[in-house]
């Protein structure tokens, strides 16, 4: 049935049915005259070819007439190409070069997304879909030409309708709220639904019926539309929530082992997330399974412009030791231990002032400082005037549980660079520093034998 399916009851345009058709269907006094127009322009030129051709043929050859309907339709052929190049270079290429004068950007963008040529296709399908079946005298004939034209037609309505989504999807990324919110897999879902719309009138315009008739008989298809787009579907879902929950978006930094992604996500559509790892390789994750499944996105840490550093050093337990008088001596020297020695000293002897004499019988009698202890504190004081150190946020150096490994002491810190070079070189300069005067303490970093410490042992 097609377009004229839609609209009114069709009929085909004949000299024997035309009253019958004008009647039947109660068109108005204009349409009739431009019917009547038609058809006598058809019928004249139909006349004009047949006498052409005729002259050398006789006119009663069967041929005369259907080599007359062949010309005239070739000839709309060419007057649809024709009327298309004059449209596109007249037309489109003016409006293109308006586009170029204008100060606005988001016209641009229906010029790269060939919207303006894809409309400008539709004009000849619209000539060869009205001239081409009143040019026709064969019922068969005009009604090939109408389905080949209802379903170029329809082909290219869609590929406009398309490339104008994806017209609004680049505008939409100029503005910084698609990082946050992206809609690409909305109009994913749309696209789906114009190419089903799209499938469904060609189908009505080759079998000729009425494309609600088919709209109609969907309800019976669902289980099978729903098992061909599951995928679509869960998509849908899962973009919903992703969106709406602000859990990821484009530009993100977000963490998924499972699917081995650890990178930034460079794209978020109906089904799939593309997370360009940091190797440079692409992870492509179901939309669904960031809903299903857990994953670790940085975001936090990007916008809040620091970054943690949570780090053991592992020291070997029998180099703790107390400290003498020597030794106290020796690390208030030490600018950062200064106020905490003057402290701690006091605290220690109001505490073993309440003992006398009892430090001189046993040194474990009295409370003393030790050179870990110690080593904690010039930790603390040396991270808190370290410029690269976030202030505001917390600071800690703390005792972990033994192991087989040794005593872990822990830094637990953030950086006021998460850039991630910066950020990697301002934690290797505090390790390394710590690790250079971890002897300046009397304290030794734990680590397995290796093949030399057996070799060693084996000379001894």
């Amino acid at each position: 049935m097609g377009f004229s399916g839609i609209i009114q009851p069709r009929k085909s345009i004949r000299r024997g049915d035309f009253l019958c058709h004008v009647s039947d269907c109660g068109s108005t006094r204009l349409a009739s005259n431009v019917l009547i127009w038609q058809l006598r322009t058809v019928n004249g030129l139909h006349q004009t070819v047949e006498g052409w051709i005729g002259r050398g043929a006789g006119s009663g050859a069967n041929w005369v007439s259907a080599l007359a309907d062949v010309l005239i339709l070739l000839g709309v052929v060419l007057a649809a190409i024709g009327i298309y190049f004059i449209a596109w270079r007249l037309v489109v290429r003016l409006l293109r070069a308006l586009v170029k004068r204008s100060d606005n950007t988001w016209d641009d963008e229906l010029v790269k997304s060939r919207v303006l040529q894809w409309i400008a296709q539709l004009v000849p399908g619209m000539l060869i879909w009205s001239g081409g079946q009143a040019a026709l005298r064969n019922p068969a004939a005009s009604e090939v030409v109408r389905i080949l034209a209802e379903i170029y037609i329809i082909v290219v309505a869609f590929l406009a309708l398309s490339s104008v989504l994806n017209v609004c999807e680049r505008i939409y990324r100029r503005f910084p709220v698609s990082r946050e919110i992206p809609i690409k897999g909305f109009l994913q879902v749309i696209k789906i639904l114009i190419f089903v719309a799209a499938a469904i009138f060609v189908v009505a315009s080759v079998i000729g019926k009425s494309p609600v008739l088919i709209f109609s008989g969907l309800g019976a298809l669902t289980a099978v539309l729903m098992l061909i787009f599951k995928d679509a579907i869960l998509g849908l879902v899962a973009g919903v929530q992703l969106s709406a929950n602000r859990m990821v978006a484009r530009g993100d930094w977000i963490e998924m082992p499972k699917f081995g992604a650890d990178g930034d996500v460079i794209d978020v559509a109906l089904t799939t997330v593309k997370v360009q790892n940091f190797d440079k390789t692409i992870t492509t994750i179901p939309t669904h399974a960031l809903i299903s499944d857990s994953f670790r996105n940085w975001r936090g840490m990007s916008k809040s412009g620091v970054r943690r550093i949570k780090r053991n050093l592992l020291l070997d337990m029998n180099s703790v030791s107390l400290l003498d008088e020597n030794s106290i001596e020796r690390f208030r020297k030490i600018r950062l231990l200064r106020d905490y020695l003057d402290r701690k000293v006091k605290e220690l002897d109001e505490w073993n002032g309440q003992f006398p004499g009892e430090e001189s019988v046993e040194p474990v009698n009295a409370r003393a400082l030790t050179n870990l202890g110690t080593f904690r504190a010039y930790i603390a004081e040396y991270l808190k005037s370290h410029p690269k150190i976030s202030k505001d946020q917390t600071l800690l150096v703390r005792q972990l549980q033994p192991t087989e490994k040794g005593l872990p002491i822990e830094i637990y810190i953030f950086t006021n660079d998460n850039r991630w070079i910066e950020y990697e070189g301002i934690q290797s300069d505090i390790f390394d520093h710590l690790l250079a005067v971890l002897p300046e303490f009397g304290l030794n970093v734990f680590q397995s034998p290796t093949g030399t410490d057996f070799k060693n042992l084996h000379e001894l």
